[in-house]
């Protein structure tokens, strides 16, 4: 039997450090992030960012976190929307009716990516940000995970303006 040595995709990685951060602290939690760690082996670390990336990848959320994150979770596998209770930076406190994607971690955060309804755009929504997830029956249209990470470059077209005749970039 033939075994497939290419490197886990970055969804992997996402969805099984997902899964691990549900399990909490136990001891098969605590197994299982050994084997994500092993998983990482193979990866060049020399940047920082990727570097911080994988050891929050393999950190167990804190219970009320890995909680909430569990909803999210849900949500993404049933197609439905949730609706979040957050504070942003500055503090302010809004809830928000959100179609979720997916869940990916970027430097030592955690991160919800999902359209929101009330900024009518795409957002990341930092884990440790969320104060409350809200289940809610209303279906989510289906949205790829990899057109709305936050932290990729977009690829960028030329445009024809229109009646100039003029390219222009767009991203």
């Amino acid at each position: 039997m033939k075994h497939d040595t290419r490197p886990l995709t970055t969804a992997e990685i996402a969805a099984l450090a997902l899964s691990l951060a549900h399990l909490g602290a136990g001891p098969q939690a605590v197994t299982a992030r050994r084997g994500l760690q092993h998983a990482f082996e193979h990866l060049d670390l020399d940047d920082d960012v990727i570097a911080t990336t994988l050891t929050t990848l393999t950190e167990p959320l804190s219970v009320d976190v890995a909680s909430r994150a569990r909803l999210m979770a849900d949500a993404i596998t049933s197609r439905l929307m949730i609706r979040l209770h957050y504070r942003d930076a500055s503090g302010v406190v809004t809830s928000r009716d959100v179609e979720p994607v997916t869940c990916l971690v970027h430097r030592e955060y955690w991160y919800l990516v999902g359209v929101c309804k009330m900024r009518r755009g795409i957002r990341a929504f930092r884990f440790d940000r969320i104060i409350a997830v809200e289940p809610t029956l209303t279906p989510s249209r289906p949205h790829l995970a990899d057109r709305f990470l936050p932290f990729q470059r977009r690829k960028r077209r030329a445009v024809t303006a229109a009646g100039t005749g003029q390219r222009r970039l767009t991203a």
